[in-house]
């Protein structure tokens, strides 16, 4: 298990590639690294870790502890926000795994939506995800990981406008078919009516 945090791993792994970064690992409202290609943002990525074992008796049932983690309902909405170029890398330390998910994978990734209690000043909630690592891409390198990052940016085009189909294939998902067989005069009509 390594020592050094992911996000301190990140800024090494982008130095030494001579990638230009903007750290804001300390902001609230700013994902923590924006990565630049010819000065302009490229790709806006938030840095999480599993660091350890979660106790299942203080959560819903949703899947195997090891394929589980937990994600900020705020971290989601961050990427949201930096959309379609965002996403999120995740280290487990448990099993040194890399995991990526795009804000695509974000959007449309079965996942189980809870608010965890908190108490600071006042009582109040906090939002969480429940996730299944293995709808996410995954591997031993970070620098597999940021290879997976430019092959979804390269696809982001052809993924957000061109694929007509539901999107991606998720464990704990089982797409069907419904409605009837969309024909040319179907089209046809729908062009006649709204234009």
């Amino acid at each position: 298990m390594t020592t050094l945090s992911l996000e301190q791993e990140v800024k090494t792994f982008l130095s030494n590639k001579h990638v230009k970064f903007d750290d804001n690992s300390a902001s609230f409202k700013n994902p923590d690294f924006t990565v630049f290609w010819n000065d302009i943002p490229y790709f806006y990525l938030e840095v999480k870790e599993k660091r350890q074992k979660y106790d299942m008796s203080n959560w819903p049932e949703y899947t195997e502890e090891t394929d589980l983690f937990i994600l900020d309902d705020l971290t989601v909405r961050k990427c949201l926000a930096y959309s379609p170029k965002s996403g999120i890398m995740i280290r487990d330390n448990l099993r040194n795994a890399y995991f990526f998910l795009s804000v695509v994978d974000l959007a449309l990734m079965p996942r189980m939506r809870v608010n965890r209690p908190i108490e600071r000043n006042v009582a109040t909630l906090k939002g969480k995800w429940l996730i299944n690592l293995n709808n996410s891409l995954k591997s031993e390198s970070i620098d597999e990981i940021f290879s997976g990052i430019r092959k979804y940016v390269g696809a982001s085009e052809e993924i957000l406008f061109n694929t007509i189909e539901c999107y991606g294939h998720y464990v704990e998902e089982k797409i069907g078919l419904g409605g009837i067989t969309r024909r040319p005069a179907h089209w046809d009509t729908d062009i006649k009516l709204t234009r």
